[in-house]
C-alpha cells in the first residue's frame, strides 16, 4: 500500500481514504474507512473514462453483479455509486496477500492447504453460478488469503451467462494462463459459461500446487496456444489430486465437473477453516492488519468549550462516549461506533449551528522510547476513533484528544500526567505501554478522579 497523493481526495461519499492499494489507467483503488467504520477497498474510475456510456455502463453491470453475491468466500460489496462524476464502488477489505504473492513468497503450498483453499473457492463459484453469474476470471491474484479461509474478488469483467457482451466482439476476456480455452477463442464471448471458471480454478490449484503455471509462461500468444491445442504440465500434482485437477483442465467444457462437484471431491467448505495456513502466512496476515491499523491521520479540528456542562459527571461522560479513548490501543475503534453518546438514543447533533460541549481525551504514552511502535499504534487509534466519533450527526458533545509523550519512562509519565490534569475538561486518559509509566500515571491520576484505561498485558 501507498500512501495518500496531493491530488488525492480526503474522502469519497464520506468515505474516508487513508491510502492507495493500487492504481492503473482506468483508476485507482484506495484503502479507505466507510461511514460506519468498516475498513474497505474502494475502487474510483477516472472522469475521463466515466465519460464513455459503454464504459459507465460495464461499471454499471459491475455493481450490479458484485452486489448479487453475498457467499462467505467472496467479498461483500459496502456501496456504490456508478451514477457519480467519478464512479466508485466499495468492498470489503481483506489484508492478507493475494495468492500469488503468498506462492511467490512461500513457493508451492502442501496438498491440506490447498484442499482448503480449493474447497472455499469452489463453493464461491458455486454460489456465483447459482445466481446466474460467471467470474470469468479467476486467477491467483483474484485471491486474497484471510486467516479464516480464501476470498474471490474483482467481479469487473462478469456478467450473466448468455448476457450480450459489452466488450469488444475481438477481445479476448481472461487472463492468459488461467482462461479457458474457449475465452480464448475470440468472437465466441458468448459461449463462456460456469465451465470456464472450472477450467480456471483447475489452473490455480496447479499453481499453488507447483509453484508453476500449467501452460507454461511467456508471450501471450504461445500461452493461449498451450491453453487451447496442447496439455497442461501436471507432473508435480500430487497423484491423490491428480485426477480432480486433470479433470477441471479437460478442454471440453462438458467434460468438467461442475463448481459444486469440485468442492465435494475436496471437502468441507462451509465450517472454520483453523490453521488450513502454513507457517509463515499468518503471521505475515498478522502484520499486514497491524498496518492497517498504524495508519496515520490528521489531527481532528473541533472546537473545545472550557468548562463541562453542569449535570455531567466525567465518570458519566467516559463511560458513554470515551470509547474512543478505549481505542487508543488501536483495535476497539468499533465499540464506540455502537454506542449512543452521553447514553441516549438520539440526540440533539449539531442543529442550529450551535457549539457543542467538549471534553478531552487524554493520550499519555510512549512517541519517543523502547516502546514507540505500541505508543505511536495507540495515538493513531484513538485519533481515528474521536475523528469517527465526532462526525457523528447525533452527538450531544465534542471529543477532544491531547496527547503527551513518556517516553517509556516512569518519571516523565509524572510530568506528562500533570500536563494533562492542567486541562479542566480532561475526563479519561488512555494508559501508558510500560508498567513504570502506567504506575507512575495511577499515583497522579487516581487520586484526582481521572480514569486510566490500560492496554498492557503485564499490569
Amino acid at each position: 500500500m501507498q500512501p495518500l497523493r496531493r491530488a488525492d481526495p480526503s474522502s469519497i461519499a464520506g468515505h474516508r481514504l487513508l491510502g492507495r492499494l493500487g492504481a492503473g489507467g482506468m483508476g485507482v483503488v484506495y484503502l479507505a474507512r466507510t461511514p460506519g467504520g468498516t475498513l474497505a477497498a474502494l475502487k474510483i474510475v477516472r472522469a475521463e473514462h466515466a465519460a464513455d456510456p459503454g464504459f459507465r455502463e460495464r461499471f454499471r453491470r459491475e455493481t450490479r453483479t458484485a452486489g448479487r453475491i453475498t457467499g462467505r468466500w467472496v467479498v461483500r460489496v459496502l456501496g456504490a455509486d456508478p451514477e457519480a462524476r467519478e464512479p466508485w464502488l466499495a468492498t470489503e477489505f481483506v489484508p492478507g496477500p493475494s495468492l500469488a504473492e503468498a506462492v511467490a513468497l512461500h513457493g508451492a503450498l502442501p496438498e491440506p492447504t490447498v484442499r482448503a483453499l480449493g474447497a472455499r473457492l469452489a463453493d464461491a463459484l458455486a454460489d456465483v453460478h447459482a445466481a446466474g453469474l460467471v467470474h470469468r476470471d479467476v486467477k491467483p491474484g483474484n485471491v486474497l488469503l484471510a486467516l479464516d479461509g480464501p476470498r474471490l474478488i474483482d467481479f469487473g469483467i462478469a456478467r450473466s451467462a448468455g448476457a450480450t457482451a459489452l466488450t469488444a466482439t475481438d477481445a479476448m476476456i481472461g487472463t492468459p494462463g488461467f482462461l479457458a480455452p474457449e475465452q480464448a477463442r475470440v468472437g465466441v464471448a458468448d459461449e463462456v459459461g460456469p465451465a470456464a471458471d472450472v477450467f480456471s480454478l483447475g489452473c490455480v490449484l496447479a499453481y499453488a500446487l507447483t509453484g508453476e503455471r500449467p501452460f507454461g509462461t511467456g508471450a501471450v500468444a504461445a500461452v493461449v496456444y498451450r491453453t487451447v491445442h496442447e496439455e497442461p504440465d501436471l507432473r508435480e500434482v500430487p497423484d491423490t489430486i491428480l485426477p480432480l485437477v486433470t479433470a477441471c483442465l479437460a478442454k471440453d467444457p462438458a467434460a468438467r465437473p461442475t463448481a459444486t462437484e469440485v468442492r465435494a471431491a475436496l471437502g468441507e467448505a462451509g465450517g472454520p477453516a483453523g490453521d488450513w495456513l502454513p507457517p509463515g502466512l499468518p503471521a505475515l496476515i498478522a502484520r499486514r492488519s497491524s498496518r492497517v491499523l498504524d495508519l496515520p491521520v490528521p489531527e481532528p479540528t473541533v472546537l473545545a468549550a472550557p468548562e463541562p456542562p453542569a449535570g455531567v459527571s466525567r465518570r458519566r461522560v467516559l463511560a458513554a462516549g470515551s470509547a474512543a479513548a478505549v481505542a487508543g490501543a488501536g483495535g476497539l475503534t468499533a465499540w464506540l461506533l455502537g454506542r449512543d453518546p452521553a447514553g441516549k438514543g438520539t440526540g440533539t447533533g449539531t442543529g442550529g449551528g450551535a457549539a457543542l460541549p467538549a471534553y478531552t481525551i487524554g493520550v499519555l504514552t510512549d512517541l519517543s522510547g523502547p516502546t514507540e511502535e505500541a505508543g505511536r499504534a495507540q495515538e493513531r487509534g484513538a485519533r481515528l476513533a474521536v475523528e469517527t466519533f465526532n462526525a457523528r450527526p447525533d452527538r450531544t458533545f465534542d471529543v477532544v484528544l491531547r496527547v503527551v509523550d513518556d517516553g517509556g519512562d516512569g518519571k516523565r509519565a509524572t510530568a506528562a500526567a500533570r500536563t494533562l490534569l492542567e486541562d479542566p475538561g480532561l475526563v479519561g486518559v488512555v494508559g501508558p505501554t510500560t508498567a513504570p509509566s502506567v504506575v507512575a500515571a495511577v499515583a497522579e491520576l487516581v487520586d484526582r478522579s481521572v480514569p486510566l484505561v490500560s492496554v498492557l498485558a503485564a499490569v
